[in-house]
């Protein structure tokens, strides 16, 4: 069985809780269990001994030595002590009344206290390649489905705006009509937040056909879409609580990386970058009214 995580290298600053949520849907059942009842009580986990917590899940205690190994690190004393840095790090809520607007400055407030661990498992060689890619292409189609099709529609039109002009199809068929009509001079951005929707699954199969190179943005290490990509980029999820991300899907997380890239890609654009900003700027005041 392969490490999802490198054990010799955990990485302190990657929460516990964001691990579990980028590999999950890789995970055994049993070792399910054992992060799903991690998440229920990391206090008390902190406090509780392998042995104790194979007993509260119902499995054996080399599954629980098995899971922390599949999560990247040596043993459950090296859990325990990522669990215990991660509730230390929680800022205290903020008190606001229990009314509409109270719960909606709660929420954002919990999402902003935890926006820097949406980066946390970004590989630094995958993000320059993607860059760079996106850069150079001859041809950039960017594609999603569901809840992914917003932010592929958003990023097309960003990329756009900043001087690197690329197509976004909304049609699952057109999308892979599109993909098969790449060159492998041209750049496939597929983003998609499970890395299992059948539809983006087609269109990285028909950009692959083609010799298309394939980036793909997604929520998870391990997935079929990834499994299919010359570039991953896993973004952390940010939630207010462990199991917030786990039980409410958002596609927060992947805006905000998406918008970040857009400028660096500007950034490397440079001159022609600004010139095309320039004629945007013409062309929404153009379109403003007193």
């Amino acid at each position: 069985m392969s490490t999802v995580l490198d054990p010799a290298d955990p990485g302190p600053d990657v929460w516990p809780s964001v691990r579990i949520a980028t590999v999950r849907n890789t995970l055994q059942p049993t070792e399910r269990r054992v992060v799903d009842l991690v998440l229920d009580d990391v206090a008390g986990a902190v406090e509780a001994t392998a042995q104790e917590i194979a007993d509260r899940a119902g499995v054996a205690r080399s599954s629980v030595i098995r899971t922390c190994q599949r999560l990247g690190y040596r043993g459950y004393p090296q859990l325990r002590v990522a669990l215990a840095r991660e509730l230390a790090s929680g800022a205290e809520p903020s008190t606001h009344p229990d009314t509409a607007v109270g719960r909606v400055r709660t929420h954002v407030e919990s999402l902003a206290a935890t926006l820097p661990q949406i980066t946390s498992v970004l590989d630094d060689d995958q993000v320059e390649r993607a860059v760079t890619l996106c850069v150079g292409a001859g041809r950039v189609l960017v594609t999603g489905n569901g809840l992914s099709s917003p932010l592929a529609a958003d990023l097309a039109l960003r990329l756009t705006a900043v001087g690197r002009p690329t197509e976004c199809v909304a049609d699952p068929i057109g999308q892979q009509i599109a993909a098969a009509q790449l060159t492998s001079a041209d750049l496939c951005l597929v983003v998609s937040g499970s890395g299992a929707s059948e539809s983006s699954l087609r269109v990285a199969r028909a950009g692959r056909a083609a010799g298309v190179t394939v980036v793909v943005l997604t929520s998870f290490v391990e997935s079929p879409l990834t499994a299919l990509a010359d570039v991953a980029l896993v973004v952390g999820p940010a939630a207010g609580s462990f199991r917030a991300e786990l039980e409410h899907t958002s596609r927060v997380p992947h805006a905000i990386v998406l918008e970040a890239l857009v400028e660096v890609v500007a950034d490397r654009l440079g001159e022609r970058s600004r010139q095309v900003r320039s004629r945007v700027l013409d062309v929404l005041s153009a379109n403003l009214s007193d």
